[in-house]
């Protein structure tokens, strides 16, 4: 695999990574009990934690995309192997 198309599915996993863990441990304003921003959405996060969740996404990219990329290196799982892969 080349580089860049590493790269590329690397980006990949990581964005999807990040959908799948933004939503863990958040707390609207009315379940932390502080008051609300005026013009705040009620559904908007009391506190976010975005950089706990970067290095959680990026953790878990790289775990995978290793993941897949010993699977592209050595075959364990092929086309052949899944159903309908003739």
């Amino acid at each position: 695999m080349r580089p860049f198309s590493a790269l590329l599915v690397y980006v990949l996993f990581w964005f999807v990574t990040l959908f799948a863990v933004l939503p863990f441990g958040v707390r609207t304003s009315a379940e932390a009990g502080e008051a609300a921003v005026p013009g705040q959405a009620d559904s908007a996060p009391a506190r976010p934690n975005l950089r706990a969740k970067l290095v959680w996404t990026t953790v878990i990219s790289a775990t995978l995309f290793g993941l897949f990329y010993a699977n592209y290196a050595t075959g364990w799982i092929t086309l052949a192997d899944l159903p309908g892969g003739d």
